[in-house]
């Protein structure tokens, strides 16, 4: 063993000390070598970046954003290199694992990260062929799969959730009956059966969503109906409910709209304008489902437009470049952008990161100031500055003249000093991480107190509990995207809302049981002057949506569901027939229900 093998494994504790605790590194250290037969103090360069790559990498993510590890990592594989005149040789096995996880995202084709895993894995084959070292395409690929793999888990989170509002509806709705109702079941079953392949179905999820927003209108419309023409409060609180409903429905459309129209609303501000309009038209212009579908045709019409525009610049690039050698990174990005555009999908930073190579070619065209492979890598890393600062509060603002500024250096050929923007972005990361911590702990808080109160029936506590259930989803994600953690606010402000409201009903209920005493069934007889032999086979008492007493089983979630609603239409007597049963329920002065079920 010689003395450099031995502290070899200082050097990430010393550069990374700021960011993880050495003590905690040391054991990460100690805990991978391990696993791989050896010792700290034992192992060669080789096992410590494949460490530093896999396991230091991983933990840094949890308290600092995924850019910001990534780049410190790699300041410590660079350090590593230069110490020890060593470099881990390509392997024809680490490309073909590379090819294998592409396949797990070969349905995503429409996003830009899979069309560049696969121009990455086209050049890496040639240059594997022509003998060329593969090393740096491998770790872009590896790269590229760790991004789709957290949009992908993001994604999912999301689904689950669409997954169980749509369940939740359809417990309302299937007593409708019908086609509609039969093709609603079969997609929630479509969307269940992929998100337990982690899969992502989103047409399958809009489709749905379209399904119970008629469903709903329509289950609205036949409570009208069943009111008649003389109770008019209970017609305009339906006609209200059925008002919301559509709102809610544009929303979550806008919403759909800016997910599928994001590359072309982050090119363009002006429509990115127009969104911000259609989202804050207030009481004066509500939201409606037919303004977002123009609004959506609008943007089709526009990014065909764009589409076009950038095949040619695609073609006027290629040209002008073909004069020049192209290297790797030349081929990947060329590739890229011929598949995101003949896709359908925008291909600007790859055009972006080819105009900067042909920028610095043009300065430089014999190579002296800015090669145009330097100049494309150059153009990528201040890329890659940019779509980080998008995701942090306040970056990009601080960020845009010192961005200017270096993107003109570069279409000059200069070379560039990229450490102060990196500067600033850190800044913005460390304040994402705290920001973060927050929002883990109030997710924490929240789950831990719902389970205090889960034991109450009703539709505050179902929803409650899904939201819970979301937030405890949300809180496993490693680093978040800015709509993920946008999605992860909005979530924890729903439950903390929510979570109020379900405590103060386990605060009435409890007083409930205290004024009638240890036995609530008992006392609450006496409100209804009725004696325990003359009960019925099956009685619920009800406060509300809280179900007091009697027997939970399938019945009792839509029982509390009739409930909520008879209430807000003002009814206070209820009586429904099955083939087996017939249902009474009443309201007492006290806003106490009691709920009787018998055998017909």
């Amino acid at each position: 063993m010689s003395a450099m093998n031995a502290s070899l494994h200082q050097l990430p504790v010393k550069m990374l000390g700021d960011l993880i605790s050495p003590r905690a590194l040391e054991r990460i250290l100690q805990d991978a070598a391990a696993e791989r037969g050896t010792t700290p103090e034992r192992m060669d360069v080789r096992t410590l970046e494949s460490i530093l790559k896999r396991e230091v990498f991983k933990r840094l993510q949890l308290s600092v954003p995924a850019p910001l590890a990534k780049r410190r990592v790699s300041e410590v594989l660079e350090e590593l290199s230069q110490v020890t005149q060593e470099r881990l040789p390509a392997n024809d096995a680490a490309l073909d694992e590379l090819e294998e996880q592409a396949r797990r995202f070969a349905l995503y084709f429409d996003w830009p990260e899979t069309q560049r895993l696969r121009g990455v894995l086209g050049v890496a084959r040639q240059e594997q062929e022509g003998g060329q070292d593969t090393a740096a395409l491998v770790q872009e690929g590896q790269d590229l799969i760790a991004q789709m793999d957290r949009r992908l888990q993001e994604g999912l989170v999301m689904q689950a959730q669409d997954l169980a509002e749509l369940r939740a509806v359809f417990t309302r709705v299937q007593g409708l009956g019908g086609r509609e109702v039969r093709r609603l079941d079969t997609l929630i079953a479509q969307i269940d059966e992929a998100q337990t392949q982690s899969t992502l179905l989103p047409g399958e999820v809009d489709r749905a969503r379209t399904l119970t927003y008629n469903l709903r209108k329509q289950l609205e419309s036949s409570v009208v109906e069943g009111l008649g023409s003389g109770d008019r409060s209970g017609d305009a609180q339906a006609q209200a409910r059925v008002l919301e409903l559509e709102r809610e429905y544009a929303r979550q459309a806008l919403d759909t709209a800016e997910r599928e129209f994001a590359p072309l609303l982050l090119l363009r501000p002006d429509l990115r304008g127009q969104l911000e309009a259609l989202r804050g038209g207030g009481e004066q212009h509500p939201l409606t489902a037919q303004a977002v579908e123009g609004w959506s045709e609008t943007l089709r019409a526009v990014l065909a437009g764009v589409l076009d525009e950038q095949r040619a610049e695609l073609a006027a690039l290629e040209r002008d470049l073909a004069s020049h050698p192209a290297g790797a990174g030349v081929r990947v990005s060329l590739d890229a952008a011929h598949h995101l555009l003949d896709g359908g999908t925008l291909a600007s930073d790859e055009l972006r990161a080819l105009s900067t190579a042909r920028g610095a070619l043009q300065a430089s065209p014999d190579g002296t100031a800015l090669s145009g492979e330097a100049g494309l890598n150059a153009g990528r890393e201040l890329l890659e500055i940019e779509r980080t600062a998008r995701d942090l509060p306040g970056a990009a603002a601080e960020l845009a003249p010192l961005l200017l500024e270096a993107q003109a250096a570069l279409s000059n050929g200069q070379a560039l000093d990229l450490d102060p923007l990196w500067a600033v972005l850190e800044r913005h990361m460390g304040a994402a991480a705290q920001e973060r911590e927050g929002f883990d702990a109030r997710a924490d808080r929240i789950v831990a107190e719902y389970d205090a109160v889960r034991g109450l029936a009703g539709e505050t506590t179902q929803r409650l509990g899904r939201l819970a259930d979301t937030l405890r989803a949300q809180r496993r994600l490693g680093p978040m995207s800015a709509p993920a953690r946008a999605r992860y606010a909005q979530t924890l402000g729903d439950a903390e809302t929510l979570l109020a409201e379900a405590q103060a009903e386990y605060r009435a209920a409890q007083e409930v049981t205290a004024t009638f005493g240890d036995d609530a069934l008992s006392g609450l007889l006496g409100v209804f002057e009725l004696d325990a032999a003359e009960l019925p086979a099956e009685v619920w008492t009800l406060q509300g949506c809280m179900l007091l007493s009697g027997p939970y089983d399938k019945s009792t979630v839509p029982l509390t569901n009739l409930i909520t609603v008879a209430e807000d239409m003002g009814v206070t007597e209820v009586t429904m027939h099955s083939a087996r049963h017939r249902w009474e329920a009443q309201q007492d002065a006290d806003g106490l229900w009691r709920v009787t079920r018998t055998q017909r």
